[in-house]
């Protein structure tokens, strides 16, 4: 039986040029069994388009913490509450900034507090950013919250 069979996966896209891995992630994650649905944040938008993970999920992409259609019944919450797992990535020096100081400010960061399930970062950025202090303090306060950290990798960037 696949490990991830029947698993109730939030993948969260953040707004940086790696969330065109995520297509991928989704598409993978579904092959393994999970159930999955996106989560984007404006940034995401800018660097793939909802419609990709639609498709590839099978789920309409949840894009704003202010739905009408969805905040009728309390549509975070519930999306909170659906989760056995909140992946996000990629995570952004910016995301982690903000989850580290508990901002709510769009869907995925409200999710994030609103929920009990895990959670798991794969943090993506440019390697002066990884290295700056903030965010690795951020990064440690996160892990000590219990926070999963995938990554990063080793890899060719944007910037050259």
């Amino acid at each position: 039986m696949q490990r991830l069979y029947r698993k109730r996966i939030i993948v969260g896209v953040g707004g940086g040029i790696a969330a065109y891995k995520s297509a991928e992630l989704v598409r993978r994650l579904k092959d393994q069994g999970a159930e999955v649905r996106v989560v984007m944040t404006q940034g995401g938008r800018e660097f793939i388009t909802p419609l990709t993970l639609q498709a590839l999920s099978g789920h309409p992409v949840h894009l704003d913490l202010l739905d009408p259609a969805a905040e009728a019944a309390m549509g975070h919450i519930e999306l909170a509450r659906w989760a056995d797992l909140i992946l996000i990535a990629p995570a952004t020096a910016d995301l982690i900034a903000r989850l580290a100081q508990g901002i709510a400010n769009d869907l995925l960061t409200t999710l994030v507090l609103a929920t009990d399930a895990p959670i798991a970062l794969a943090p993506a950025m440019n390697q002066a950013m990884w290295r700056d202090a903030a965010t690795q303090a951020n990064l440690d306060l996160l892990q000590q919250r219990g926070m999963r950290l995938f990554g990063p990798a080793a890899g060719a960037q944007a910037c050259g």
